[in-house]
């Protein structure tokens, strides 16, 4: 059941804080009425005489009684909410906007390029992904960080790697000691993996600079226009269309994304910005 109020947000238990890095934590949170939500779709996260602040959710939207938030520290609201402890309410508005159309993605090679927090609605459609494994022929993830310690779900990689079809690779740009990965750009993973771009689709999501060139290199590796997924982001402070704050040309990202392909965006001016 899908909130039926879409301006009321649902009084939700912060369950447990998990700290994926430095700057970024998962909220683990228990609404008090059933919530769900589509891949690749978000919502409005919210502290009562705080503010709100929009997310895509992490977790998988087959579980129904719980959701998980990731939140970087980036300014009051989110600094605000990474003080909070288990036991207190957040308040959880949405869905809202289209996610990944996981139907498209039936029967191909599914490829994701993330970066940096952009993992987060990344690990949601990889869970989705995972419960129909029979209906792909693989998924590759390439994920970019900064650091080793910027690296989030760290656990995630190891176990996907044990998934029949699931294929990870991980890179940083500044290594410590104890790193025995790739080091360079996420894209520079694209020269390791081994894809029929004819029959695949491609999924980018990070900060907008590793989004523009990964897709710059996508095109080059031979992708069109249409096979190439990006999650948008902007800042989308109604998540109804109504304010206008996350107009990217003739879009609202908020109502029309936050997902499109990039021949929907190929002549809207900015898109990386």
């Amino acid at each position: 059941m899908v909130n039926n109020n879409i301006y009321k947000p649902i009084r939700s238990k912060l369950l447990e804080v998990i700290a994926e890095s430095p700057v970024i934590k998962t909220f683990v949170l228990e609404p008090e009425e059933e919530f769900s939500f589509k891949t690749g779709q978000f919502i409005e996260l919210s502290v009562d005489g705080i503010g709100e602040a929009p997310f895509t959710p992490s977790s998988s939207p087959l579980i129904k009684d719980q959701i998980e938030v990731t939140v970087m520290k980036t300014g009051y609201v989110t600094e605000y909410m990474h003080a909070l402890e288990p036991g207190s309410f957040m308040g959880i508005r949405g869905p809202y906007g289209r996610g990944y159309p996981v139907e498209k993605f039936h029967g191909k090679e599914v490829l994701i390029l993330g970066g940096g927090c952009g993992l987060a609605p990344i690990r949601s459609l990889l869970y989705t992904l995972e419960s129909i494994t029979d209906k792909l022929k693989k998924v590759i993830l390439c994920y970019g960080a900064k650091t080793p310690s910027d690296c989030v779900y760290k656990p995630l990689f190891s176990r996907l790697n044990k998934i029949p079809k699931f294929k990870t690779y991980r890179t940083v740009d500044k290594p410590d000691e104890e790193w025995n990965e790739s080091v360079g750009v996420v894209t520079s993973l694209l020269n390791k993996i081994d894809i029929n771009i004819k029959e695949s689709v491609s999924v980018v999501c990070g900060p907008p600079i590793m989004m523009k060139f990964g897709t710059i290199r996508l095109l080059e590796m031979g992708y069109n226009d249409d096979q190439i997924y990006l999650s948008m982001e902007r800042n989308m402070s109604c998540g109804l269309g109504k304010c206008g704050h996350c107009m990217m040309g003739e879009y609202f990202v908020c109502k029309d994304g936050p997902v499109f392909t990039y021949n929907e965006l190929k002549d809207t001016p900015d898109i990386w910005k």
